[in-house]
């Protein structure tokens, strides 16, 4: 999955709770992480973690494979709520992508 997929799931409505069930994530987790593979790209894919499998660390190694983290899930659904206001529904999946990708290559 890319980071467009994953923000146009939810900018559709989708539901927290059965895209952690889909990805096999526990709902219980104290918070799910978003993480990329390899650098940052908003072409690259992405991956799910929850912290108390990383400990929050900004690189991971999983099944032989480098992510670097993004952002929580709060920020991210904190970020498409956002995105549904009036003033920013001219915005599109892509644009929203790339902003959550620029805060988490400048900001974070």
């Amino acid at each position: 999955m890319k980071l467009v997929d994953l923000v146009h799931y939810f900018t559709n409505g989708g539901s927290y709770k059965e895209f952690c069930r889909s990805q096999s994530l526990e709902l219980k987790s104290e918070v799910i992480e978003v993480y990329m593979e390899g650098q940052f790209d908003v072409n690259n894919e992405i991956a799910f973690f929850e912290t108390e499998k990383t400990f929050g660390k900004v690189e991971c190694v999983f099944n032989g494979t480098k992510y670097i983290n993004l952002f929580d899930f709060f920020y991210f659904l904190d970020t498409i709520e956002e995105s549904k206001s009036s003033e920013n529904q001219a915005i599109t999946d892509a644009e929203i992508a790339s902003i959550l990708l620029s805060y988490a290559r400048d900001d974070a």
